[in-house]
């Protein structure tokens, strides 16, 4: 589809603003730099084959996905090096991703000797060694070896015959002892140091240990500088969005990604409702919880006191505060919003309109919604 101007648009649209995108890719692909550590951006975000390569030609090792379906979708659109970071434990999955690794530079992860004896069989059964990274679980109690059980479980793992236990990887995000926090210094120092412990506990056991892998785009810059660390693995900085703007990771003008909606009734002085539901926007960034306590669900751009307040499937309910309400509003104007959470507002769209300029583009979101 050829480019549109903004008039030609019709809405609810997912607009990514491309100029700050690159520079939200070069400002991390630099950070990285600086700290002496690898970057493996996190695809969830995007789900885009050309924003993978944006970040590679940046300066990015590779990328990371959740899915061996997003593996095979990247992978065919020329991206080489890949690391799937979740416990394959099926064989179908597995042996997916052993076709996978004879084209690419494949790295999965395991969390479970029982994972990792069924990946082991599996390569036996192709011919092809697969490189592994173990799972840790630092504090938020998702998938990852227990911490105390981690050298245990390494040790078992390397004596595999068919696995090659490359390195150890976490995510934890903005936690400090386990709780949420906003001082993302302490939480990402603590992260890193956790790790890099771990690697140097195995490493004294002769257990191979090059890859310490960690940070998310809260706490990379602070995890990067931990010595030890090796790699970061952001994912959302690549649009960055309004709980990242909470952060103090980034401010507003940062956010390169924003849903373009219209006002479809105004039926009081404070509300506006426009054509973006729940259908449109992330719901999984709660309005008011720790430790951010955002209002809404999303922040109107240009308008300081107006935030996406509730939803229902079809429609958004935006609060207008003194100054939006001062602004004037009519049915039919457009505004922009910027979600919460804009992976998990990527996911529900079909495509994404690059903007550069005044001049807007469609491209399908190739990986999204993919199950397995």
């Amino acid at each position: 589809m050829s480019a549109i101007g903004l008039e030609e648009m019709e809405t609810p649209r997912l607009v990514i603003d491309m100029e700050r995108m690159a520079r939200n890719i070069d400002a991390m692909a630099e950070l990285a730099r600086a700290r002496g550590v690898k970057l493996r951006p996190h695809a969830k975000t995007h789900k885009l084959p050309s924003v993978a390569h944006a970040q590679l030609e940046a300066g990015a090792a590779g990328i990371t996905v959740a899915k061996v379906s997003e593996a095979e979708v990247m992978a065919a659109h020329g991206i080489p090096d890949i690391f799937i970071a979740y416990p394959l434990v099926t064989e179908s999955k597995l042996a997916r991703a052993l076709r996978l690794a004879e084209r690419i530079d494949l790295t999965v992860g395991a969390d479970s000797l029982a994972g990792a004896r069924l990946a082991d069989a599996s390569a036996a059964r192709h011919g092809w060694p697969l490189k592994v990274r173990l799972e840790i679980d630092t504090g938020l109690s998702r998938t990852g070896v227990p911490y105390a059980q981690a050298e245990e479980l390494a040790a078992e793992i390397a004596r595999l015959p068919h696995l090659r236990l490359t390195g150890i990887y976490t995510f934890r995000g903005a936690l400090l002892d386990g709780k949420p926090t906003r001082d993302l210094a302490a939480a990402g120092a603590q992260e890193g140091t956790l790790m890099a412990r771990l690697a140097e506990r195995l490493r004294a056991q002769g257990i191979p240990v090059a890859d310490v892998s960690v940070g998310s785009t809260p706490t990379a810059a602070h995890a990067a500088a931990v010595p030890g660390v090796t790699e970061i693995r952001p994912g959302t900085y690549v649009y960055q969005d309004r709980m990242q703007a909470g952060f103090g990771v980034c401010g507003m003008a940062d956010c390169a990604g924003s849903v373009l909606v219209t006002v479809v009734s105004l039926p009081a002085p404070d509300l506006a409702i426009v054509d973006g539901g729940s259908k449109t926007f992330a719901t999984d960034v709660q309005p008011g919880t720790a430790p951010l306590h955002l209002q809404g669900f999303g922040q109107v751009v240009g308008y300081e006191d107006a935030w996406l307040a509730r939803m229902t499937e079809e429609h958004g309910m935006v609060q207008l505060g003194p100054v939006a309400q001062a602004a004037g509003l009519r049915v039919g104007d457009r505004l922009r919003i910027v979600p919460n959470h804009i992976c998990s507002t990527v996911n529900l769209h079909n495509q994404v309109w690059m903007q550069r300029g005044d001049r807007y583009e469609a491209h399908p979101i190739l990986a999204r919604g993919l199950l397995e």
